[in-house]
């Protein structure tokens, strides 16, 4: 049978809805071989996901995904292959769970001038591991009958342009990258086609982001619209960097970010996990 990477899922440890352990299963039932976690700014759903993917003879691949600035924008940027124990990577989650602390209560503090009180306090009881962020208000939102489900929370509220669209505590690119080489991991530019910028100012985050000392890109990433992996293979291969592909995986019920159900790289890639077979 040949290898099916999935290089990017979230579990319950930050912004997903299962288990560390259940996330592997599903990825095994969804015939994925090598499974990347990359939770939000924390490594510590990996342990459980190691014990699992033992169990379900799946390969688990160390990982995470760094919220960066740039710009004014919120870039992300995924680790893999990362070890765990390394000190200067269990400091950088440290900052970034405080950073994403004072975000959550600046963000309440915002929605409460809107009469939306609460929010912080109210949105902790769905982070299982801390790391809130905010989907977990507009669960909240959601629950409270503020709005009436997630893609409203965020239209209204939480959204890019949006009272609470608050990102100026995140670290910048270089700075992640950083982190994720002391750890010994590549550094992925995430979900390129999910910014909303143009042709031009994407071509300028790669070429800055390479600069950096970046590893590779996502040229698949869910679901994508036909022509979007060759164009993105495109780009990789002039910035010279390595092809990562994987869900983005949330949760059961969007097919559009299935765990291993996308489209294969294309013919031209160098696969990011030929950077650590050696």
């Amino acid at each position: 049978m040949l290898p099916v990477y999935d290089l990017h899922s979230h579990s319950l440890c930050s912004d997903g809805s299962l288990s560390p352990q259940d996330l592997v299963s599903r990825a095994k039932e969804q015939g994925v071989t090598h499974l990347a976690l990359t939770d939000h700014d924390t490594i510590s759903g990996l342990k459980a996901a190691k014990e699992q993917a033992l169990k379900e003879n799946i390969t688990l691949v160390n990982g995470i995904e760094f919220s960066t600035l740039w710009q004014g924008r919120n870039i992300h940027i995924v680790g893999l292959n990362l070890d765990v124990d390394n000190a200067t990577l269990i400091a950088a989650c440290e900052q970034q769970s405080q950073s994403r602390i004072e975000r959550a209560k600046e963000i309440s503090s915002k929605l409460a001038e809107k009469g939306l009180e609460g929010c912080y306090e109210g949105a902790l009881q769905y982070c299982a591991s801390g790391i809130i962020g905010r989907p977990h208000i507009a669960k909240y939102l959601v629950e409270t009958g503020k709005v009436a489900n997630m893609a409203q929370a965020f239209k209204r509220y939480l959204g890019a342009g949006k009272i609470g669209d608050v990102k100026q505590c995140w670290p910048d690119i270089q700075t992640a990258i950083g982190w994720i080489h002391a750890a010994g991991g590549v550094a992925v530019l995430a979900h390129p086609t999910k910014y909303t910028m143009t042709r031009t100012k994407l071509r300028v985050l790669l070429g800055e982001f390479k600069e950096a000392g970046g590893d590779a890109m996502e040229v698949i990433c869910g679901h994508l619209k036909p022509g979007q992996g060759d164009d993105m293979q495109r780009l990789a291969t002039y910035f010279n960097l390595l092809s990562s592909c994987g869900s983005d995986f949330h949760a059961p019920g969007q097919p559009w970010q299935d765990l291993g159900k996308f489209s294969q790289l294309p013919e031209s890639a160098v696969p990011v996990w030929e950077s650590w077979a050696n």
